[in-house]
């Protein structure tokens, strides 16, 4: 019986994977990095809408991702802004 129960404490202690967040992903990227990805998602967005306008766009949620993920880019902007003075 004690065997069990430490097979089942090795499962569990598996299954807690730390993932990143999708902000914590951001913040490990340097300054020139971040700019560089703020201004593909910008061009990523103004294709969506422009297959959105166009009426050739699937995924409508696509445009919400991006404009979070865009905000997350211009909020960690921020913090080392606001941390560097």
């Amino acid at each position: 019986m004690a065997k069990e129960k430490k097979v089942v404490a090795d499962k569990k202690a598996k299954k807690q994977v730390v993932r990143e967040t999708a902000a914590e992903k951001i913040r490990h990227l340097s300054d020139e990095e971040l700019q560089q990805r703020i201004n593909e998602l910008k061009q990523e967005l103004f294709n969506l809408r422009f297959q959105a306008s166009v009426g050739k766009l699937d995924k409508t949620a696509d445009l919400r991702k991006v404009k979070k993920e865009i905000a997350r880019c211009y909020t960690v902007q921020t913090e080392r802004r606001s941390e560097a003075k």
